[in-house]
């Protein structure tokens, strides 16, 4: 057999509708400059989808300083991976400061934030360690805990008293075998909008011994007091062993970063395969970084926006009767029961006579059965904004209820 034959014969849960789909509902074009209006094939949206939490994106501030980063110098350096010869001042005074920021005595840059948890995870473990993890983990969680040679467990969702099960399993074992157990969860869940249950997670370790990994990719610079994520929402910081963000979501620019104690980020630095075999992060977006850093640190008010913006939006949905979950983040899921199909009508109904542009979730991504449409409030959206879409979405729920959008194939955009 030829392995190239799965590329014609099995395209997978979501290639198999590649044909109908490419463009449109799958690596659709957003055009002009990042904002909440955008052009998608030639005409404007309200755009809901963009991870522009604070509306750093287009801030002026940060493009002049990644003009300037750019212009003095250039994408190519500091050439070579960190280890090698692309350790500079900067990269380090980005990090003191992000480690300040949240709470932590060091910090290490990483290029790219799927890359980088899954080189955390394994550095961080061996065949005779015990991963337990949350069911609705990143799928950047996921394959790391899929490199782990040794014992790996998954509790349910939020549900507390299984994770206390799998720690009593996981705790035999490495009675047995001496290794340690490492427990992993989310800040933010980005799909639901909930929060890993921090303080109870934490409350475990008067109980067992473990160390407990967080992903605050959502979470960094939008939750917590002075944004520095879910640790600070839940005051338990100084719990949370490793605390990992990234660059993407809040400060609108790529890399991440992981923070701990100065012996466990001096081990990481020296041993996650991610770092040590990449080039080092450009200085432009170094410098990008430590100006949205310089923002969110100074600016309380883009967070305050943002959230203005996301308790309207979400009490304004759930008081016309939709399903938002457990939502406790600007992340806002739009929960329906039906079938891919009826996915695409939503999302083809919204983009073409409604102008609104959001991602609509729907199998293999959740389980068969369950629609989601995912909005993502940000700073940059006015309660004007709100208003229309409450509007819009008012009408979608009654042509939804009456069965309009019911149709036997996944809208085909290449012959509406």
């Amino acid at each position: 057999m030829d392995i190239f034959n799965k590329a014609t014969d099995n395209l997978g849960p979501l290639g198999q509708y590649a044909s109908r789909i490419h463009g449109y509902f799958a690596f659709p074009k957003l055009e002009g400059e990042i904002s909440t209006r955008m052009k998608f094939r030639g005409k404007e949206k309200l755009v809901w989808s963009l991870n522009n939490y604070l509306g750093l994106a287009n801030h002026p501030e940060v493009r002049k300083a990644d003009a300037d980063a750019s212009a003095d110098y250039g994408l190519a350096h500091p050439m070579g991976a960190r280890m090698m010869t692309g350790q500079t001042d900067l990269h380090e005074k980005l990090e003191r400061e992000l480690a300040e920021f949240v709470g932590k005595e060091s910090c290490y840059l990483l290029n790219y934030g799927y890359q980088g948890m899954v080189s955390i995870i394994d550095a961080l473990v061996d065949r005779n360690d015990v991963i337990v993890y949350d069911s609705e983990s990143h799928a950047c969680i996921v394959d790391g805990v899929r490199l782990h040679l040794g014992k790996r467990f998954v509790f349910p969702h939020n549900d507390i008293k299984n994770l206390e099960r799998q720690l009593e399993r996981a705790t035999r074992i490495t009675a047995q075998t001496g290794g340690g157990i490492m427990v992993i969860t989310e800040g933010v869940f980005g799909m639901s909008g909930d929060l890993g249950k921090l303080d109870e997670i934490t409350a475990l370790k008067k109980d067992f011994s473990f160390r407990l990994v967080v992903d605050d990719a959502h979470g960094f610079g939008v939750m917590g007091k002075t944004g520095a994520g879910v640790a600070e929402h839940f005051d338990v910081t100084g719990d949370v062993d490793v605390y990992f963000g990234t660059f993407a979501k809040a400060m609108a620019a790529i890399g991440a970063f992981v923070a701990s104690t100065p012996e466990v980020i001096r081990y990481l630095a020296y041993n996650m395969r991610s770092q040590i075999f990449a080039k080092s992060l450009p200085m432009p977006l170094v410098v990008g970084a430590l100006k949205r850093l310089d923002l969110v640190r100074k600016h309380p008010e883009f967070r305050k926006k943002l959230w203005t913006i996301a308790n309207e939006l979400q009490k304004g949905l759930r008081k016309r009767g939709f399903n938002l979950g457990n939502t406790q983040s600007p992340v806002t899921p739009v929960y329906l029961s039906g079938q891919t199909e009826e996915a695409t009508a939503i999302a083809y109904d919204l983009r073409e006579n409604y102008n609104i542009f959001c991602s609509i979730v729907g199998y293999p991504v959740v389980p068969k059965g369950i629609i989601i449409i995912r909005i993502i409030p940000t700073a940059m959206h006015t309660l004007e904004d709100v208003k229309y879409t409450l509007e819009a979405f008012t009408k979608i729920k009654e042509n939804f209820d009456a069965g309009k959008y019911l149709v036997d194939k996944i809208v085909d955009i290449n012959k509406t």
